[in-house]
């Protein structure tokens, strides 16, 4: 395998998941990209975290460029028969990396006024899309990891939704292309939140209020590969 070219650490992330119907998923995906789904069911998340030192290989950290926060929605899908993530957005404070991401990962990275504060084991979260390409977007909650470690087995819903190595994504032509990621696995816990505002989903019809299915990540450090093309 060629070397890795970009690193990065996630910090503080919590996994909140909501069952949508997979057809509504999968009427969101374009052609050759097929909705993942586990005893028939879809899932969507929403994702909020802190990114840090994120750099290319062999380059140091830049001071405001390589950390910043970062709000996914998210859902699971096949290509090829392969497992992957496919991202609706991306939220970052960050224009530098939302341009070049957009630019060399094909990923619909989106700029947004974010605000994040951590409080001994609470994470408070709030984020507002101002770049409006995929619609409009807003998040505010707060969460904190509760409980011991997490095994998941590999069978499990957990393992199902986190322990996904390969990301999806396609350019203006409809061209579908394939990243490769890896970390350690993840290091997991149950979690709590509150979640007063969340509107991420709203733009593709996903109905994304009820509780959510909830897992938290400390800490995650994670390499990344150039883009294949698979079709």
């Amino acid at each position: 395998m060629t070397p890795w070219v970009l690193r990065m650490r996630w910090l503080d992330l919590c996994f909140m998941h909501w069952e949508v119907p997979p057809a509504l998923v999968q009427a969101t995906l374009p052609r050759g990209v097929d909705v993942d789904m586990r005893a028939g069911r879809a899932y969507v998340g929403a994702v909020p975290f802190r990114m840090e030192d994120v750099a290319p290989r062999l380059t140091p950290a830049v001071p405001g460029l390589s950390a910043f926060p970062e709000l996914n929605l998210r859902t699971y899908v096949r290509v090829n028969g392969e497992p992957g993530v496919w991202f609706y957005s991306l939220d970052v404070t960050q224009p530098l990396a939302a341009a070049l991401a957009r630019t060399f990962f094909h990923l619909p990275y989106r700029r947004a006024r974010m605000w994040v504060d951590r409080q001994e084991d609470v994470t408070r979260y709030a984020s507002v899309r101002t770049d409006l390409r995929t619609g409009p977007g807003a998040f505010a909650g707060a969460y904190r990891p509760v409980g011991a470690p997490l095994s998941p087995d590999p069978d499990s819903l957990e393992a199902w939704l986190t322990d996904r190595l390969l990301l999806f994504s396609a350019d203006r032509a409809g061209r579908v292309y394939r990243g490769r990621i890896h970390h350690v696995a993840w290091p997991l816990r149950r979690a709590q939140a509150q979640v007063r505002v969340n509107t991420l989903g709203a733009p593709l019809g996903f109905d994304l209020s009820g509780p959510p299915h909830l897992l938290h990540a400390e800490r995650l450090d994670v390499r990344a590969w150039w883009l294949d093309r698979v079709r």
